[in-house]
């Protein structure tokens, strides 16, 4: 059994290669790819915005058509405002980039808060307030970790 074990150890190291790692991908090889994904989040990217765009666009016209301004249509203007804010950052900082979606969660659910306040049973509202108050201290320490 000893020598079965030192064969296979001997047959691996003959080649000089470890046949568990794969080969290392060439430097044209990783640009191409590295291309091809900022290209493809590249074009994501513009359809979050034009999808963003498109459902503003149409609130805006439900406004209209209906010639009332409501709070949740103003808070859902704010969200869609925000995400376009989030593309924005994510090309001028990208530091803080995983904090604009916690903010708009956290704007998301005070929405939620703010609309069903009254109809919901207070535990509801006091779980979505612990809600808030962890993604505000997630954010915080995110922005704290970046700045060290």
């Amino acid at each position: 059994m000893a020598n079965n074990d030192e064969s296979e150890k001997s047959a691996d190291s003959t080649d000089g290669m470890n046949h568990l790692e794969g080969p290392d991908a060439g430097t044209l090889e990783k640009s191409l790819a590295l291309g091809a994904f900022h290209w493809i989040e590249r074009g994501l990217l513009l359809v979050v915005v034009l999808m963003t765009l498109g459902g503003a666009a149409f609130e805006i016209h439900t406004v209209y058509l209906a010639r009332t301004i409501n709070l949740a249509d103003i808070l859902l203007i704010f969200l869609y405002l925000e995400i376009v804010g989030m593309v924005a950052v994510y090309y001028s900082d990208r530091r803080s980039v995983f904090v604009y979606p916690i903010f708009i969660a956290i704007t998301a659910l005070a929405r939620l808060i703010i609309l069903q306040g009254k109809d919901m049973a207070p535990e509801n509202i006091l779980f979505e307030a612990i809600a808030v108050l962890i993604l505000a201290i997630a954010a915080t320490v995110i922005v704290n970790i970046r700045q060290n």
